[in-house]
């Protein structure tokens, strides 16, 4: 999957003259979970220009940085993710958020498709999320002020699901490229206490890490990372992904 809003696609047979299984590479699985930035939405206008079409136009996951993180350490990779989703609240509404989803492998709250978790097992599982959280919506519609309780409160909660899931996955959590100032730093103080309260949950587990992007000005559609933008962040982060894929916990 590589982006729940432009719906689920369930392949339940393939048939044909001649045609043979194709063997599963064997390697480590990562999972990339997160909003609009995770499935690379809003970040290559080459066929359709910023502003025109529809939503899903500008929206190429192949050049997203997990993907590309995922092919230079030649490992298998899926998304989990939904534009304008977040931890406690969403772009431009109170839900359902990713903690609502993600047990669905359609992302849809109301869905009857739940994960067999004991099907895959991934090696470490990221976590994007926040950037929707801090949004200020449309506008139009009431918008509260951020409240970074109820998101440490709630991204706790999400690691705790996660972990109940995949207990033996390292656990990632990723800030986002979209935020800068005071959000971005208030945002990483964010992830630093979830971080404490997980470990400190489970101490005999593996420890969760964080990891703060550069600071950056999106050039994409709608103030979204473009194709180039995401090279970069998958630059920071390969030689990170690389160090807790060969050392221990």
């Amino acid at each position: 999957m590589t982006e729940a809003l432009t719906g689920p696609i369930f392949i339940e047979k393939i048939t044909g003259a001649g045609l043979q299984a194709l063997k599963e590479p064997e390697a480590p699985l990562i999972e990339f979970i997160g909003n609009s930035i995770t499935c690379g939405a809003a970040a290559d206008p080459s066929e359709t220009p910023c502003g025109m079409g529809v939503y899903h136009d500008q929206h190429n996951a192949y050049y997203a940085y997990g993907p590309r993180v995922a092919r230079a350490l030649k490992t298998n990779f899926i998304i989990s993710a939904v534009s304008g989703i977040g931890i406690y609240r969403n772009w431009n509404s109170d839900g359902p958020t990713m903690p609502q989803v993600y047990e669905k492998t359609d992302l849809q709250q109301d869905s009857h498709r739940a994960w067999d978790y004991k099907a895959y097992n991934p090696r470490i599982i990221s976590i994007a999320l926040g950037t929707n959280d801090y949004s200020h919506g449309d506008g139009r519609k009431p918008r509260l002020p951020f409240d970074s309780a109820t998101f440490v409160s709630h991204y706790i909660d999400f690691v705790r699901l996660v972990k109940t899931q995949h207990p033996t996955a390292r656990i990632v959590l990723l800030s986002s490229p979209m935020l800068n100032g005071a959000e971005r730093t208030q945002l990483q103080n964010c992830l630093t206490a979830v971080k404490k309260n997980i470990d400190k949950q489970y101490p005999s587990g593996k420890r969760v890490v964080v990891f703060f992007f550069q600071p950056m000005h999106p050039r994409g559609c709608g103030y979204h990372p473009n194709v180039e933008d995401h090279g970069i962040m998958a630059e920071q982060l390969i030689p990170f992904f690389k160090k807790l894929l060969t050392t221990p916990a």
